[in-house]
C-alpha cells in the first residue's frame, strides 16, 4: 500500500508564500528502491536527486511537469486541495526502474522545494514497451 508524506520544508515554504500551487510548475521524479524519504531532511530537489532513476528507456532525470494543476475550497473537510492530471512514463528502448517511490517536487522556487513523497510499498519495474502511471493526483492542505 503506498504512504503520501508531505515535506517540512514544503509546509514552511507555503507558508512563507514562497509556493503558488496554483501558478508554479510541479514535476514529479521516480527514485530507486533504496530510497527513505526524510520530511525533515529532504527539503529540496538536491537532496533527492542522488537516488533519482538515471536517464534512460523513456525516463528523463528532472521529472515529468505536473498539468492542469486545480485548486479548490473544500469547507465541508476544512481544507484546499489541489489536483492536477495523471503522469505517464511510457519505457521505450528498454526497461525503467526499479523504483520505489516518487517525489513532486516544486520546480519554480529558487530551491525547488520538495512537497511530497509517495512510498509505493513495492518496488516497480515498467518492461520496454509498458507504461506506468500516477493517478488521481492530489494535495490537500488542511
Amino acid at each position: 500500500m503506498a504512504t503520501t508524506t508531505i515535506s517540512n520544508h514544503f509546509k514552511y515554504q507555503l507558508a512563507d508564500k514562497q509556493i503558488d500551487l496554483s501558478a508554479d510548475t510541479l514535476k514529479a521524479v521516480l527514485l530507486g528502491t533504496s530510497f527513505t524519504f526524510d520530511a525533515d531532511s529532504h527539503a529540496t530537489y538536491s537532496d533527492v536527486s542522488a537516488s533519482e532513476l538515471s536517464t534512460g528507456n523513456g525516463y528523463t532525470a528532472g521529472g515529468e511537469a505536473l498539468t492542469t494543476l486545480t485548486l479548490a475550497e473544500d469547507d465541508t473537510d476544512n481544507r484546499a486541495e489541489m489536483t492536477c492530471d495523471d503522469v505517464q512514463w511510457d519505457a521505450s528502448g528498454g526497461d525503467i526502474g526499479p523504483f520505489g517511490a516518487a517525489i513532486i517536487y516544486d520546480d519554480t522556487t529558487s530551491d525547488d522545494t520538495v512537497i511530497l513523497c509517495v512510498d509505493f510499498g513495492t518496488d516497480y519495474t515498467i518492461p520496454d514497451g509498458s507504461s506506468f502511471q500516477l493517478k488521481d493526483i492530489e494535495i490537500r492542505v488542511a
